[in-house]
């Protein structure tokens, strides 16, 4: 059988080469670091993350908080009527 880059029987040429049979450190250069390093590490990962966020203004933030707001009270609405139909439903059956 082959795959797409040469025979499974036969390793490819670059996967010979000494380069390739040295033995890596696991982690790279975090494996030198202790808990504290890679605790800051971790913390500057966090903050250069949240600099590339694109923060709504003001005025979108009002407008996204008030659909949510008028969307959870027009669930709450459907879902309560439909349960006191369904009790209505039950109740009529059963009685």
């Amino acid at each position: 059988m082959t795959d797409a880059v040469g025979s499974i029987d036969m390793p490819d040429a670059e996967d010979e080469s000494p380069e390739s049979q040295k033995k890596t450190r696991k982690g790279g250069k975090r494996g030198k670091k202790g808990p504290l390093g890679r605790l800051a590490l971790f913390y500057r990962q966090i903050v250069a993350e949240l600099r590339k966020v694109v923060w709504p203004t003001r005025s979108q933030l009002t407008t996204y908080t008030s659909v949510v707001i008028v969307f959870v009270v027009v669930m709450i609405g459907l879902v309560t009527v439909l349960d006191t139909g369904f009790a209505r439903v039950i109740k009529y059956v059963f009685d």
